[in-house]
């Protein structure tokens, strides 16, 4: 087919996709210029696991709940989903030095599978337990499983430093969007009960083998990545010149992570069971919106982050959120509680793309396989202790303890932030070795 005069593709690096060119105005690339094809497959592998895992943080308090179990089990079982990943989280600097990142890819698809397959064929609380402690199930809106750390260290050598922030800010934002169009499928289960008579109990171990199934998919991604090269695996060593400050992110990131384990989709969801009755369906359609509204920040946080740096990104677009969480165990109106819902969703996730970004930054290529599996941790690792507590918590009282704590530990770690590292800057704005060492 042949284009318009005025229509015309201007050639640029072999491995980036060209951008069209309409009157001469540049559209918008759906990737960087810079970005590898390992670099578009990982982020298309995001937005396919971010459907699974959009489904799953709902469907999964409402499945213990309909099997009987009560608050406090969803805790425990969100508690354990979490301790898991950190598990594996924290041996990924180990496990790409020895293996790549291929092939772990590869394993945490098939385990992915497993854990699906595992939901469908159980209904015993102790099975379901041991099954979310292996497996991958997600019950955050943001990626907490061992995927993340093993993506994040090969995304930062697939593409240009100039466009890093950018890539990161569109496999956040792949992930957000189908993530958001995946909490909508938390509501089939409900429909299938009504206009075809299913069980909802199996209409929901159905949704849990379409998890299965979406991690067959993703596996097919991962099987056609490059296959790393010797001296990749010889250039990944532990931490050395960053190790103190790495250190000192870290501690940071625990406290940030701590806060937000109490936030977790799935615990946010059972809150709105417990506060409001609220029905799957109606939950499904408000984490739609807020998954939506998170997806469009990522496209504003790239820009934002070259005009202030990543640092002030980081705190000022997240700091006002946790103002908003702290705000909502003091409303009783469930219109104003979805309405600062969903003002948080809009700025509570920007700070992600530069966050990864930043890391990646601040350290040499040879330690960000390590840099990204200890800066990672946090987020399965600490976390996995609020839920429970959050679980119990809600036991006792509908007030909504656990986002008043997660709030006030969030708001504290954006402040310590800001103190700690507003004059460490990444080499693209201007920052070198010394600041890094």
């Amino acid at each position: 087919m042949k284009l318009a005069p005025d229509a015309e593709w201007d050639q640029t690096a072999a491995r980036g996709a060209p951008p069209l060119r309409v009157r001469n105005i540049p559209v918008m690339r759906l990737f960087p210029e810079t970005a590898t094809p390992d670099a578009r497959r990982l982020v298309i592998a995001r937005g396919l696991r971010a459907i699974g895992d959009g489904f799953v943080s709902i469907l999964m308090p409402a499945y213990l709940l309909a099997l009987g179990q009560g608050p406090f089990e969803v805790g425990v079982l969100t508690t354990a989903t979490l301790i898991g990943s950190a598990v594996l989280t924290l041996m990924t600097g180990w496990i790409t030095a020895h293996f790549g990142h291929r092939r772990p890819l590869l394993w945490a698809a098939g385990l992915m599978i497993f854990t699906g397959l595992g939901f469908a064929g159980f209904r015993a609380f102790w099975p379901l337990l041991v099954v979310g402690f292996i497996g991958t199930l997600n019950p955050s809106a943001g990626d907490v499983s061992v995927f993340y750390p093993l993506e994040q260290s090969l995304l930062a050598r697939s593409v240009a430093a100039r466009e890093r922030t950018q890539l990161f800010a569109q496999y956040s934002l792949a992930g957000a969007l189908m993530g958001a169009l995946g909490t909508l499928l938390a509501a089939v289960p409900d429909l299938a009960a009504a206009r075809l008579g299913v069980s909802p109990l199996t209409a929901m171990q159905a949704m849990f083998g379409l998890y299965a199934a979406s991690g067959f998919v993703v596996s097919f991604l991962y099987r056609d990545l490059a296959k790393d090269h010797g001296e990749h695996r010889a250039a990944v060593q532990p931490l050395g010149p960053s190790r103190g400050m790495v250190y000192r992110l870290t501690a940071l990131f625990t406290v940030d992570s701590f806060g937000g384990g109490f936030l977790v989709q799935s615990i946010l969801v059972l809150w709105l069971f417990q506060r409001f009755d609220m029905p799957v369906a109606e939950a499904a359609s408000i984490f739609f919106w807020a998954g939506t509204l998170t997806a469009t920040s990522y496209l504003a946080a790239a820009p934002l982050a070259r005009r202030i740096g990543l640092i002030k990104t980081m705190v000022f677009t997240h700091l006002p959120s946790s103002l908003c969480v702290i705000a909502i165990p003091f409303v009783s109106d469930l219109r104003v509680v979805i309405g600062l819902l969903l003002v948080r969703a809009l700025l509570s996730q920007m700070d992600v793309p530069a966050r990864s970004s930043y890391v990646m930054a601040v350290v040499s290529e040879a330690e960000r396989p390590a840099a990204a599996s200890l800066t990672a941790v946090p987020r399965s690792l600490a976390s996995a202790i609020s839920p429970v507590i959050a679980g119990y918590l809600i036991t006792l009282t509908t007030f909504g303890w656990p986002l008043l704590f997660g709030g006030v530990l969030k708001a504290g770690y954006d402040l310590a932030l800001l103190r700690m590292f507003s004059r460490v800057r990444p080499p693209e704005e201007g920052g070198g070795a010394k600041e890094r060492a």
